[in-house]
């Protein structure tokens, strides 16, 4: 017996996994994080993802005025996400994100698993994770649709509309999560093709 650890990926398939894994991390945290969209209101900093955001309008009954509550959350419900852009944006990115870190762990776990990923399933795994970055791109694709929401109006100085910021700008996970999709397109399907070793013929 040798300590070597047994595993069904080529010197290019740990470079998949390594990268996938990579990927599929960077677009499901900025798939979560609630900063895709960058404002404010009332003189406070307010950020949307696509079901997430961070402060938000509370009215105070004693003083009779409107205050910002500084916390980060989800909406208490689906429907209560501004826009159906929107919602089919959530659904969509995290079926996604969902698909790429399905693929990530399967490969991952391909580094110690012998005759797992063959090159034919390493091809299947890149055609999956093709299609995952295909949702995601999708997704933030159609997140500006949604930027003529009433309550995105209020944060972007009333002037926000589909494809228009206003006083908005794009945050840092809005680029995270297209970002990661892109290159699992691009990088990860490529290496996919030769991420399986050979099967063996066994004689019978």
């Amino acid at each position: 017996m040798t300590g070597k650890m047994a595993s069904s990926l080529t010197c290019t398939g740990v470079i998949w996994a390594f990268f996938s894994f990579l990927c599929a991390g960077v677009s499901c945290v900025g798939f979560f994080m609630p900063y895709w969209l960058l404002g404010s209101q009332l003189e406070k900093s307010v950020s949307f993802g696509t079901f997430r955001r961070c402060s938000y309008p509370v009215r105070d009954e004693s003083r009779q005025v409107t205050v910002m509550v500084e916390q980060c959350g989800r909406y208490a419900s689906f429907q209560a996400i501004p826009s159906v852009e929107w919602r089919i944006c959530t659904v969509v990115t995290g079926l996604g994100c969902g698909l790429l870190l399905l693929v990530a762990l399967t490969a991952l776990m391909g580094c110690c698993v012998s005759e797992l990923i063959s090159r034919a399933v390493g091809r299947v795994a890149g055609g999956i994770q093709f299609l995952g970055g295909l949702l995601i791109g999708s997704g933030c694709a159609l997140y500006p649709l949604g930027w003529d929401s009433e309550e995105v109006k209020q944060t972007c100085g009333n002037l926000s509309n589909q494809f228009e910021l206003g006083t908005c700008e794009i945050g840092w996970a809005y680029y995270c999560t297209g970002g990661g999709a892109a290159a699992a397109m691009l990088i990860c399907t490529w290496l996919a093709c030769f991420s399986g070793k050979k099967q063996k013929q066994y004689p019978y």
